[in-house]
């Protein structure tokens, strides 16, 4: 089986990982929250995963750091929407202080990603 680029991303890898957990974390959520919040960081929490994704298809590295970028800014969007969800006590305090580093390792990995990209351009 083929192995494309982004899945030897360690960034891939852990925001796959970290996407999985937001969506056990969002199961206990409030039923009334079905198309509210649950549905809005689970969009963007997969986002991340899938902009790494998408951007490793683009040709030039022009359009993967776009792409980087754009997965960076889902990142943060998920740690707005994580602290709404604690301060409504939606997400337990452990999995809160949990989910925050593993959010900034991600981000972290994609500032460096990123330079990286931003640096090939010609």
């Amino acid at each position: 089986m083929y192995v494309y680029s982004f899945e030897k991303l360690e960034v891939w890898v852990e925001s796959k990982e970290f996407t999985k957990i937001i969506y056990k974390i969002t199961s206990s959520f409030p039923d009334t929250e079905k198309f509210g919040l649950t549905n809005q960081i689970r969009r963007a929490t997969v986002s991340i995963c899938s902009n790494i994704a998408e951007g490793s298809g683009r040709s030039t590295f022009k359009d993967k750091a776009h792409f980087t970028t754009m997965a960076f800014g889902s990142a943060v969007e998920v740690l707005n929407q994580l602290i709404i969800s604690f301060e409504l006590n939606f997400v337990t305090e452990k999995d809160y202080f949990d989910c925050r580093p593993m959010l900034e390792s991600i981000t972290n990995k994609l500032n460096g990603l990123r330079n990286y990209q931003l640096g090939q351009i010609k």
